[in-house]
């Protein structure tokens, strides 16, 4: 499988070369605005100046950079695994319109065991509809987005059986916890990868669902495993973690 790595520079990026470096894959570009041009090094600047061979593109770069990034994918019928966070709802609408011309996996969190966290979540959610519920999500203090779209794909499979839930983003003031709210809290400290808590209290006993990242190193493996889904399935579409794990 050959890949444009698109955000090559970055940390993500990094993490992604050694992973396709340790596999049978091979880069096919490099693509960073922070890369000096040098096409025998398959090194690009700009995606727009690649016009090599690639079977799919995984992008690790900004979620600004998206509808340019679709754009190119679209003019060239390559999947796109899109594995950045805190998408506009104007990019959102981008990306579900290309999904009928290319294949493309859109994921909050490219953790298998974070896909394997959100299903338990939800169906611990389904089996105590009554309990309280908080979301905990923590991560270095780089990270742009709070909350997280972890967090946020969390609540939203919890909302899949608790139709009235509402997100709360933190708490002030002096105001009884509503019936049907979800807590939602974001921490932002020193260089933690990523940790997300799921608590589920019934005011008898409490159900805690964790997950935590180790290494980014992780992202990047899901990110080809999500790629190696496109690239086998073919069709046009949108695809997330909940395709590659059932």
């Amino acid at each position: 499988m050959k890949i444009i790595i698109n955000g090559a520079t970055g940390h993500m990026g990094q993490k992604l070369m050694e992973a396709v470096a340790r596999s049978e894959h091979e880069a096919a570009a490099l693509v960073d605005p922070k890369l000096v041009a040098d096409p025998s090094l398959s090194m690009y600047s700009s995606i727009a100046d690649f016009d090599g061979d690639a079977d799919v593109i995984i992008d690790f770069s900004h979620h600004s950079a998206a509808i340019q990034l679709l754009e190119y994918a679209k003019s060239r019928k390559i999947p796109v695994v899109l594995a950045t966070t805190g998408q506009t709802d104007e990019e959102k609408k981008a990306i579900y319109a290309a999904g009928g011309e290319i294949p493309i996996f859109f994921a909050a969190n490219m953790s298998l065991g974070v896909a394997v966290t959100i299903k338990l979540a939800k169906a611990a959610a389904a089996a105590f509809p009554d309990a309280d519920i908080e979301i905990v999500e923590t991560h270095h203090n780089r990270k742009l987005d709070a909350p997280s779209g972890t967090a946020l794909s969390i609540f939203e499979a919890i909302k899949g059986v608790r139709g009235d839930a509402v997100p709360v983003f933190g708490r002030e003031g002096q105001k009884k916890r509503e019936k049907n709210e979800i807590g939602v809290h974001s921490l932002r400290m020193g260089n933690i990868v990523g940790i997300h808590e799921i608590l589920i209290s019934t005011g008898s006993e409490t159900i805690t669902i964790k997950h935590e990242a180790h290494d980014r190193a992780l992202f990047a493996d899901g990110a080809l495993a999500a790629a190696e889904f496109l690239v086998t399935r073919g069709a046009a579409g949108i695809y997330t973690m909940e395709d590659l794990t059932s």
